[in-house]
């Protein structure tokens, strides 16, 4: 049940406000403890927050973990008849052990499914109800005197906890559903917004060829002798008509594109989109093949999202590297910066571009990756195939 989203460096960014109360807690504990030794707490208080602040990586282990860290901790106090120090409950938990078992209840009711929220929930009750078992009577090693605490007014502040901690849980499930969702259907307007880009080239560029074996028909018609002569350009014109087809396939809608027009010179078409950018764009061309007019379109596209994304999300960009090439069929796209990521956008739009990338990129047949790079910037590469 580990989570594939959730990398170290963003457990740190969600978790900090957590690990630094925990710790602040327990090191108060610590200092206002009383009896002589309070110490021999820190080792298991120290695992019990630990396990609950990593808890986001694997909710359900990390409730089994810390189940089984209280009920040991507990144990062992006993055996050197310690208790933990300040009481938070009857004898078996502090403030910082209550509150990473209700940060963990909280976790793994947000994280996991139902089933395993549900058990998950219930170890860490039987657990902090065992350790209460195991701790009572409190025996104060100072004097040897023994507490008699008021059950009620105890459990009555147990089920509070268990209540807030839960709800806490369920509160932030409710919003990532709704933010998945919402997330779910921004994907899928990006991707039917492409396909609706793809449809409109394909009208216009079909429509191109179309028309080139109709004046060549025209013409045979009204020259029978030059008939023979037209036929060979009607069938590549026919050959290239649905060799666009193929590439861009799709369901035709009306609507406006946003991508540039592309010229007879696609070298021409991206200096002019690096031009207009305003953007360090350095340029880089090896093209030994000939672009068809539709993935020209397309690879404009491209070149035209990616200085969008780079002004849109970095800053203190010095160079950004375009580079076109064409080797044994193939048309390589590469887009480098040297940014830093700004975190918010320019205008708040988090954007859905690279989504839109990725679609276009593999209704022609190719591929699309994009990432950070090191120590700086941001990559973006295509390989489209020309034939």
């Amino acid at each position: 049940m580990e989570s594939k989203e959730l990398n170290w460096r963003l457990l740190a960014k969600r978790q900090w406000p957590l690990a630094l109360s925990l710790a602040f807690i327990s090191g108060l504990e610590l200092f206002t403890a009383d009896y002589t030794n309070p110490w021999w707490q820190a080792p298991g208080v120290a695992v019990i927050c630990a396990i609950a602040v990593l808890a986001p990586r694997r909710p359900f282990d990390a409730t089994l973990a810390l189940a089984a860290a209280i009920v040991f901790t507990a144990v062992y106090l006993r055996f050197f008849d310690l208790s933990m120090q300040p009481h938070f409950f009857i004898s078996g938990a502090s403030i910082s052990v209550t509150g990473a078992a209700m940060a963990t209840i909280a976790i793994v009711v947000r994280e996991a499914p139902r089933w395993y929220a549900t058990s998950g929930t219930a170890v860490v009750l039987a657990a902090m109800v065992a350790a209460e078992v195991i701790s009572y009577p409190v025996v104060a090693p100072r004097d040897y005197r023994t507490y008699e605490p008021d059950p009620g007014s105890y459990l009555f502040g147990a089920v509070l906890m268990f209540v807030i901690a839960v709800g806490t849980g369920l509160y932030f499930r409710a919003r990532d559903n709704e933010r998945t969702s919402q997330l779910a259907a921004s994907v899928a307007a990006a991707q039917n917004s492409e396909r609706l880009a793809l449809a409109r080239e394909l009208h216009d560029v079909v429509a191109h060829y179309v028309t080139a074996i109709v004046v060549h028909a025209q013409a045979g018609q009204i020259n029978r002798a030059a008939a023979e002569q037209v036929l060979p350009t009607i069938e590549a014109s026919g050959h290239e008509a649905l060799t666009a087809m193929r590439r861009l396939v799709g369901t035709l809608r009306d609507g406006e594109s946003s991508t540039p027009a592309a010229s007879s010179s696609l070298v021409d078409d991206v200096r002019s989109l690096a031009v207009e950018s305003g953007l360090p764009v350095r340029l880089s061309f090896d093209l030994r093949d000939a672009v068809p007019q539709e993935l020209a379109r397309s690879v404009l596209r491209l070149v035209q999202e990616s200085l969008t994304n780079t002004q849109k999300h970095a800053a203190a960009v010095s160079s950004v590297d375009v580079s076109l090439s064409s080797s044994d069929g193939v048309l390589h796209l590469n887009v480098v910066d040297d940014g830093v990521a700004s975190g918010v956008p320019v205008g708040g739009s988090g954007g859905y571009g690279l989504v839109g990338m990725r679609e276009r990129a593999e209704l022609l047949g190719g591929t699309f990756s994009a990432g950070r790079r090191e120590p700086t910037g941001w990559t973006v590469r295509a390989d489209l195939p020309i034939s």
